[in-house]
């Protein structure tokens, strides 16, 4: 094959948080092994970590169609652009009429309105966008609390064999990735595979095994947990979301402002971290996948991010979003 196979890999990791190849470290306590591999190749140039919109909709389409907020008309979830704004085409789109195979995997345009209920088929994609099915129970009780209950918690590190279907959204996706990259392998087409992982979105739902790597004795708290003084009403989120899920209920915090005690502050931190090295490995297997399949000469690899977590504001020890023009 002549053309350059391409395969972008979405997260929702905050891109500034990855040490070295971007813009500043988090935490020096973590390096995403597999990512920073990837992004110490000398042929990766990344010089900007540039964010339209603290919101997973609008961020995705705007770099999706290349246009901002303002053009597509998305600041939240509840407009289709096609309909609402222009008939803009989209990077996969361009691959599409371009003569390459096209095919999507996991979250890599939000779901719902904002996609018109299909991922942007059949503009973008060549073959049905694939989902994972044990999705379905990210937001259900699935986490194993001290008292032997299921909850659905923020914090959920879990024993894989014991959830629903045995399996997690993310490890599916890298499968199913794994398979179609099998598939063309023999194909006389080029590829455009986009696969986007969901951690560390929330809730931190992810093996539990991670949470080892980050002994809470170790985890640092935020430097700066305070509320800004004159913050912006609209720059404010109370997180109303978070605070259903049950582990946050039994903090009994105030509202807007109630800060998180020091030890949850901590327990927080220590689950991003572990679900960010969870997508890592996750990462690895796609990367490990292209080498085995001799695709890694011929394939343009390029990682992003939607915006990287408002959860943010949880790692800075309060319920509150950050949202600052790039």
């Amino acid at each position: 094959m002549g053309e350059a196979q391409i395969l972008l890999v979405g997260s929702e990791i905050c891109m500034t948080q990855l040490p070295s190849c971007l813009l500043r470290t988090l935490d020096v306590a973590w390096l995403p092994f597999s990512i920073q591999t990837l992004c110490s190749s000398e042929d990766i140039f990344l010089c900007f970590c540039l964010l339209q919109q603290a919101v997973c909709a609008p961020s995705r389409v705007s770099f999706l169609t290349g246009r901002r907020p303002d053009t597509t008309h998305l600041y939240d979830f509840n407009s289709y652009w096609r309909i609402h704004a222009g008939n803009f085409s989209t990077i996969p789109q361009y691959f599409k009429e371009n003569g390459y195979m096209t095919m999507s995997v996991g979250k890599v345009f939000h779901p719902g309105i904002s996609s018109n209920y299909s991922d942007d088929s059949p503009y973008s994609w060549s073959i049905p966008p694939y989902h994972p099915s044990s999705e379905k129970y990210e937001n259900t009780k699935t986490c194993r609390g001290p008292d032997g209950e299921l909850h659905a918690n923020l914090l959920c590190p879990v024993d894989v064999v014991d959830v629903p279907e045995g399996t997690l959204p993310d490890k599916q996706s890298t499968e199913q990735a794994i398979r179609l990259l099998e598939k063309m392998k023999t194909s006389a087409s080029p590829f455009f595979l986009a696969v986007g992982y969901h951690k560390p979105h929330i809730p931190f739902r992810y093996p539990k095994e991670f949470q080892k790597l980050y002994p809470l004795e170790n985890i640092t708290l935020a430097p700066d947990p305070q509320v800004p003084d004159g913050l912006p009403s609209v720059a404010y989120n109370p997180w109303m979301d978070i605070r259903q899920r049950e582990d946050v209920q039994a903090l009994n915090l105030s509202v807007p402002y109630g800060p998180i005690p020091v030890d949850f502050q901590r327990k927080i931190r220590q689950s991003y971290f572990a679900s960010v090295s969870y997508l890592d490995t996750q990462v690895g297997r796609l990367l490990s996948a292209l080498d085995d399949l001799q695709l890694a000469n011929s394939t343009i690899i390029a990682f992003a991010s939607d915006h990287g977590p408002r959860e943010s504001s949880l790692l800075r020890g309060s319920c509150r979003d950050d949202r600052r023009p790039s």
